[in-house]
């Protein structure tokens, strides 16, 4: 195990993605243009500091306690799981200034983008900005690691 590595729950993460994808889809489908600014708050500060990871931190301290789920942890570096979900919150605030400026159609589209992504990695494991995040770092761009 690498100094980079942590125990990460691959459990935990599908949590925060279906959380992503269903209260992305309450706030589209009932036009509630607050719901992609706190999904995206949600998303950003979590990016930073775990312990701000709201649907993280229900996952742990509600729904495995209550045997809701089982967790399925792996070492792995937790660097472009947080990497992919900042672009994640970096695009649903662009999203947000659309939607707030009366752009509805980019302003959903790019919320839209945000769910069909957490779906792809919840459905299929293909995280897209885990993919951005390991090419950054085939290209020795500082701060970033080849798996």
């Amino acid at each position: 195990m690498s100094n980079n590595q942590k125990i990460i729950d691959l459990n935990a993460l599908k949590f925060n993605q279906v959380s992503i994808v269903v209260f992305l889809l309450f706030g589209f489908i009932f036009n509630l243009r607050i719901i992609p600014v706190l999904v995206a708050v949600i998303m950003l500060f979590g990016s930073f500091e775990p312990k701000l990871a709201l649907f993280k931190q229900f996952f742990r301290y509600v729904l495995k306690p209550l045997k809701l789920v089982k967790p399925n942890p792996v070492y792995e570096s937790p660097a472009p799981h947080n990497f992919a979900q900042l672009l994640g919150g970096i695009v649903l605030i662009l999203s947000d200034i659309l939607l707030y400026r009366g752009s509805l159609l980019p302003g959903w589209t790019l919320s839209w983008i945000v769910i069909l992504l957490a779906l792809a990695n919840v459905i299929f494991g293909f995280c897209a900005g885990c993919f951005i995040y390991f090419q950054l770092g085939k290209l020795n761009i500082p701060g970033f690691q080849v798996k």
